[in-house]
C-alpha cells in the first residue's frame, strides 16, 4: 500500500487548521471531492463545497491566512513527530468507524506504531476532581493493565486521566494521551512534564495542528476518538454531566465495551459512573476483570470466593449432623438422628467423627456444640475440659 501522496497529505494537514475536528458536514464533502478538492473550495480556490455556509467559508479563509501546512508538517517533524492520515499503513482502522466524523488526519508524537497500538488498548477516564479513592483506583487499573500488556489510553487531564497515565508509565509500560490541543501544546500546562513522559515512553496524539489550543466543545470532540480507538472504555469517577459519560456512551454506540467501576453512593462523584452501570455497562474493579471483557480467549479473571472454612471440608454425613446439633442444651442421639435424616449407627459415627475435630462435645448423653464453634464453623481447639466425656454411646 503506497498510502496518500504528497498533494493530499498536505492538504489534510491544512484542513485539520481550517476546520473543527468531528464536523460531520466536512467529512461528508471529504468523501465526496477528496482532500484537495475540498482545500480549494473552502479556501475560495475552488467552487464552495455545496451546503456549506458562506459565514463558514469566511471563517476557513480567515484561518487559512494564518497557516502554513508545509510549516507545520515540519515543526512536528523537528518534533520526532508525524502526520498520519487514512490510507496510511499506520492509520488505525477502527477510527473509520465514525463515518464522517471520522478525523481527517492525527499528529503524532511518540515512535510506536499507532495502530498496533490502538489494536490493544483500553481507555481509563474520569472526573478531573476526583477523589483520592479515584485517582487510587485509575492509578492500580493503569498499572494493572499495563503489566497485562494493554496499552492504557487517556486524555491527559487532572485527575483520573493523569493518574491512569501515571500507573501505566510506573509498570513501565505503554499509555496513549489523545489531546484536545496541538501535539505541542501541553494541556493542562501542570501536564506538561507528564506529557513529556509520555512522549518518551509512549504516544501523544492530536487532531488539531501544532499550535491548536483546546476549547470545551474540542474536548467532547476528542472523546469520541478515545471511545473510537479502543477496544473498551472503564469510567472511574465522574458526576451526571461529565465528558467521560460522552466517551463511554460514544463506545456503546460504536459496539465497544463500556465499563464502570463504583464508588461510594454518597459520593456525587460515582453517581454518573452508577448510572451508566444502570444503563447496562459491566462493573469492573480491577484490571484482570477488565482483560476478561475485552481480552482474546482464556484471558479469564481469576476465581472469587470467599475464605474455606473448616465446616465446608466436612463429609455430607458428618455436615448433615453438624446441621443437627444445638447451640446450648445439648440433645440425645436419637433426636440428632431425627433431625440429620439419618440412622442412629451412621449418626453417632458422625458425632465422634466431629468430636475428634473439635466440632461437638458430649455431656454425659447429651450432645452440642463445642463452646468455642463460631457461627462460622470453626472448631473449638481439642483438649480434655472438666465433665467432658471421652467416647462410650
Amino acid at each position: 500500500m503506497s498510502g496518500p501522496g504528497p498533494g493530499e497529505r498536505l492538504a489534510r494537514a491544512a484542513l485539520t487548521g481550517l476546520t473543527e475536528p468531528g464536523d460531520e458536514l466536512v467529512g461528508r464533502r471529504l468523501r465526496e471531492l477528496g482532500p484537495e478538492a475540498l482545500l480549494h473550495g473552502l479556501t475560495g480556490k475552488g467552487p464552495p463545497p455545496k451546503g456549506v455556509r458562506p459565514d463558514r467559508l469566511e471563517g476557513c479563509r480567515a484561518r487559512a491566512a494564518h497557516r502554513d501546512p508545509v510549516r507545520d508538517l515540519a515543526t512536528v517533524e523537528r518534533m520526532g513527530g508525524r502526520f498520519i492520515c487514512p490510507g496510511d499503513v499506520e492509520w488505525p482502522g477502527q477510527l473509520d468507524d465514525l463515518g464522517d466524523a471520522r478525523p481527517i488526519g492525527l499528529w503524532v508524537h511518540g515512535s510506536p506504531n499507532v495502530r498496533l497500538w490502538a489494536l490493544r488498548s483500553v481507555a481509563v477516564v474520569g472526573a478531573r476532581a476526583c477523589t483520592d479513592y479515584g485517582s487510587y483506583v485509575a492509578a492500580i487499573l493503569g498499572s494493572g493493565l499495563a503489566e497485562r500488556g494493554w496499552v492504557v489510553v487517556s486524555g491527559a487531564a487532572f485527575g483520573v486521566d493523569g493518574a491512569a497515565h501515571r500507573g501505566a508509565l510506573a509498570a513501565g509500560g505503554a499509555t496513549m494521551a489523545v489531546l484536545a490541543s496541538g501535539i505541542d501544546v501541553p494541556y493542562p500546562r501542570g501536564h506538561a512534564e507528564l506529557l513529556g513522559r509520555i512522549a518518551e515512553q509512549g504516544l501523544v496524539l492530536a487532531e488539531l495542528p501544532p499550535g491548536g489550543h483546546p476549547t470545551r466543545s474540542r474536548f467532547v470532540l476528542r472523546n469520541r476518538v478515545i471511545a473510537a480507538l479502543t477496544r473498551g472504555t472503564v469510567v472511574v469517577e465522574a458526576e451526571y454531566r461529565s465528558g467521560s459519560l460522552v466517551t463511554a456512551r460514544r463506545a456503546r454506540e460504536l459496539g465497544r465495551h463500556t465499563m464502570g467501576v463504583p464508588g461510594p453512593v454518597t459520593s456525587g462523584l460515582s453517581a454518573g459512573v452508577h448510572e451508566l452501570l444502570r444503563e447496562g455497562a459491566c462493573l469492573v474493579t480491577d484490571a484482570d476483570e477488565i482483560t476478561e471483557l475485552i481480552g482474546d480467549m482464556g484471558e479469564l479473571a481469576p476465581e472469587r470466593r470467599g475464605p474455606v472454612l473448616a465446616r465446608d471440608l466436612l463429609p455430607e454425613a458428618a455436615a448433615r449432623t453438624l446441621e443437627a446439633v444445638p447451640g446450648k442444651g445439648g440433645a440425645e442421639l436419637a433426636l440428632i438422628a431425627r433431625d440429620a435424616g439419618m440412622g442412629r449407627d451412621r449418626t453417632l459415627g458422625s458425632l465422634y467423627e466431629l468430636q475428634a475435630l473439635g466440632f461437638v462435645e458430649r455431656l454425659g448423653d447429651q450432645w452440642q456444640l463445642a463452646d468455642a464453634t463460631s457461627t462460622s464453623g470453626t472448631p473449638k481447639p481439642l483438649g480434655r475440659r472438666p465433665g467432658v466425656r471421652r467416647g462410650g454411646a
